[in-house]
């Protein structure tokens, strides 16, 4: 299974952003997706991830009520829908992929994001 994410870019603080991750290969339909981050200095930490079927959702406490995890199945693609974005937020955002919650089996190249403040 290959990963290609996409949406990264530079936003002010306040700003929004969605990042998107297509899987490609050979993918399996009860996959989880989901998305960590890796800030400078710091260790790779969870942000969000969702079921096979889009049902069910996790989210970090730091990013509850702003973020939005997605899926469209006949893409292979999950999103990553960021609101009111800080500059704590600030790190290369890896999509990962796999068969249970949170998957860890395949992961992207990652996209940096940068909130200015």
């Amino acid at each position: 299974v290959q990963l290609q994410a996409s949406g990264g870019g530079l936003v002010q603080a306040g700003g929004s952003l969605r990042l998107s991750c297509t899987a490609s290969g050979r993918t399996f339909g009860s996959a989880s997706m989901g998305w960590y981050r890796q800030a400078p200095g710091k260790e790779r930490e969870f942000v969000s991830d969702v079921s096979g079927s889009g049902a069910f959702t996790n989210y970090a406490d730091a990013v509850k009520g702003r973020f939005t995890i997605s899926r469209d199945n006949a893409r292979n693609t999950v999103y990553l829908g960021m609101n009111s974005l800080k500059p704590e937020d600030t790190a290369i955002y890896y999509c990962a992929y796999g068969r249970s919650s949170p998957p860890s089996d395949y992961w992207g190249q990652g996209t940096q994001v940068t909130v200015s403040s």
